[in-house]
C-alpha cells in the first residue's frame, strides 16, 4: 500500500445497532487497515469519537453497555420533547475529558441537522461533546441541542451517511449502514410507528449516498435487533465483526490498503 493513501470511514447512525461499527472497526484494523479521517452520525458519531480518541473497539462497547446511557437521561417538561440529554453530558466528559476535537488522535467530523436552517452542518472543531449531543438528538424524543444561536437534532434526518466531509479529502471512502429496516413489521404502538417511520427516512439518505463511497458494509441481519437492545450488544458486535472479515476477503482491492499497524494509531 502506499502510506500516503488517507483512507476515511462514514458511520451511520442506528442506536444500539451502532455498536456493529466496533466490529467492524476491530475486523479492520486486525487486517492493517485503518481510517485517516472518520466521520459518523448519531451512533455512528459516538463510536467514531470514542475510537478517534484513542479507545481499542472492544473497549467502547464495553463502555457503552456499561453506562447505557439513555437510562441517565431525566423527563423534559417543554413541548420540544420528551427527555432531555442534560445528564449526559457529564458521561461524555468523564471518557472525553479534553472535549475537543483537536484532542482526537485522528480527525473526526458530526453530522448534525440545524432544525431551524433546515440543513446539514458538520462539526469538526470546538467542542466535540455538544456535537455528539446534538448528533443523536432524536427529533421529538429529546429536546434539541441549542449551540450558539442554533438548535440541532440527530444528523440521520438529513444525513445518516456523512461521506461529504471525506469526500475529496481522502483517497478511499469505506461506509458502513447498521440502520437496517425489517421487510414486515408489526406496529404494536406509536413508539414502533415513529421508529419504523424514522428508519424508513434516514435508510433512504444512507442509499442516495452508497455511489459515493469505494467500500460498502452492511452487515446484514441488524434489522432483528432494536434500536435500544442493550443487551444484544455482544451479538450486534459480531455480526459487524465478521461481516466485515468476509467482506475483506472478498473484496481483494480493500486488501491494498493495510498497513503494518502502530500503537500510534489507535490504543
Amino acid at each position: 500500500m502506499n502510506s500516503k493513501t488517507k483512507i476515511g470511514i462514514a458511520l451511520s447512525g442506528g442506536g444500539v445497532r451502532g455498536i456493529a461499527h466496533l466490529g467492524v472497526l476491530k475486523a479492520l484494523n486486525e487486517n492493517g487497515i485503518f481510517p485517516t479521517k472518520v466521520s459518523g452520525t448519531s451512533a455512528g458519531a459516538i463510536a467514531g469519537a470514542m475510537y478517534c480518541h484513542g479507545y481499542a473497539p472492544e473497549e467502547i462497547k464495553d463502555i457503552i453497555v456499561k453506562t447505557n446511557y439513555f437510562k441517565f437521561m431525566r423527563p423534559a417538561i417543554s413541548w420540544t420533547g420528551i427527555l432531555k440529554m442534560d445528564i449526559v453530558e457529564s458521561l461524555y466528559q468523564k471518557y472525553l475529558p479534553e472535549n475537543d476535537f483537536a484532542s482526537l488522535k485522528i480527525p473526526l467530523s458530526v453530522a448534525a441537522t440545524d432544525i431551524k436552517r433546515g440543513k446539514v452542518v458538520y462539526f469538526s472543531e470546538g467542542s466535540l461533546i455538544k456535537a455528539l449531543m446534538a448528533s443523536s438528538c432524536i427529533p421529538g424524543m429529546f429536546d434539541p441541542i441549542a449551540i450558539g444561536d442554533n438548535y440541532f437534532v440527530d444528523g440521520g434526518v438529513l444525513n445518516n451517511l456523512p461521506v461529504e466531509p471525506l469526500d475529496g479529502f481522502c483517497d478511499v471512502i469505506i461506509g458502513v449502514n447498521c440502520n437496517q429496516l425489517p421487510e414486515q413489521h408489526n406496529i404494536k404502538n406509536i413508539k414502533s410507528l415513529i421508529e419504523r417511520s424514522v428508519v424508513m427516512s434516514m435508510n433512504y439518505n444512507v442509499y442516495s449516498r452508497k455511489s459515493k463511497c469505494d467500500f460498502f458494509i452492511e452487515p446484514p441481519g441488524l434489522a432483528r435487533f432494536g434500536v435500544f437492545d442493550i443487551k444484544k450488544a455482544n451479538e450486534i458486535f459480531e455480526a459487524g465483526y465478521q461481516e466485515t472479515l468476509s467482506f475483506i476477503e472478498e473484496n481483494e482491492d480493500l486488501k491494498e490498503y493495510s498497513t503494518t499497524y502502530t500503537k500510534n494509531q489507535i490504543k
